[in-house]
């Protein structure tokens, strides 16, 4: 028979760890709910440098840019692995991890000069574990990444493509779709060439006219358009991997939270059984001790 004692300490135990993962629950909750508000935002601001792409094309402008054409051959490529600092959040970091090790093979097998970099503390030991230590390595991003903290690595990536050091970059993260949806995603930011993917009947209808007008010229705001859709497209990357970090641990905590509802009830029904079990022995016992002495 199982001792009361000890069934009531391990409820005792399964009792506080649930306080803890009910605690995360609401933090997350609460981390997520802003956290979505700036990918939300960021999402609009995206599609609305896309939209103004688009438009400078119905002008009859050629988009014609540095960043937006692919090199002949792919010699240095660049892998950026979005992951988490911290664990507790089901499978979030492994399924990137397995997405960056797939993604770090298909870019071996293309480029001369592979070179990997890593956010968070997981994809980082993850990768190092199966053998690719990462060249740069951030520790630093949480749940609220800034766009200025971003905006560095993003200038880093331009001036060396820029300088032909970097033909390729792919990013690995974990694409927010809703906050019922999120998924790993593979993504090419560098050369950006999604960014001339207006519509072939909107260019065929350039001749229509535009009610737009551009000053000084669709040429030099074409200049500035391109560099900083490559930089909200990254900064996108952390807010969306930051929101679904955020949605996937509190996911984890609430299983985990009713994992442990579940098991207490489990121990209290054992803790009942063993501790009734042991009262009616003690009762048998005595009502035998009388029975011998009468």
């Amino acid at each position: 028979m199982a001792n009361p004692r000890q069934l009531d300490k391990r409820r005792k135990s399964v009792k506080n760890i649930r306080k803890i993962t009910r605690t995360m629950e609401l933090i997350a909750t609460a981390r997520f709910k802003k956290a979505m508000d700036r990918a939300s935002a960021a999402t609009a601001y995206t599609n609305r440098i896309t939209q103004l792409v688009a438009d400078l094309m119905k002008t009859g402008l050629t988009v014609s840019h540095p960043l937006l054409e692919p090199r002949e051959k792919t010699q240095n490529a660049k892998l950026l692995i979005l992951t988490a600092n911290r664990g507790l959040c089901g499978g979030f970091n492994g399924n990137l991890i397995r997405a960056g090790l797939k993604q770090w093979d298909v870019l071996e097998s293309v480029a001369d000069n592979c070179t990997l970099e890593v956010s968070g503390k997981r994809g980082i030991g993850g990768m190092k574990y199966r053998g690719v230590v990462a060249e740069q390595q951030f520790t630093h991003f949480e749940d609220k990444p800034r766009f200025d903290e971003v905006d560095a690595i993003a200038e880093r990536y331009l001036k060396a493509y820029a300088a032909g050091e970097l033909d390729r970059l792919d990013v690995v993260y974990t694409r927010f779709l809703s906050p019922a949806k999120q998924v790993v995603a593979v993504e090419t930011l560098l050369p950006l060439g999604s960014l001339a993917g207006a519509d072939d009947s909107d260019a065929a209808d350039a001749s229509a006219g535009t009610p737009y007008e551009f000053l000084p010229s669709p040429e030099s705001i074409l200049e500035e358009v391109v560099p900083t859709s490559f930089k909200v497209k990254l900064f996108k990357c952390f807010l969306d991997s930051a929101v679904s970090e955020q949605i996937a641990r509190r996911v984890a905590m609430k299983a985990a939270t009713e994992n442990a509802d579940d098991l207490i009830k489990s121990l209290s029904m054992q803790y009942n059984r063993a501790r009734q079990g042991r009262i009616t022995n003690e009762l048998m016992d005595l009502i035998g001790g009388v029975n011998a002495i009468s």
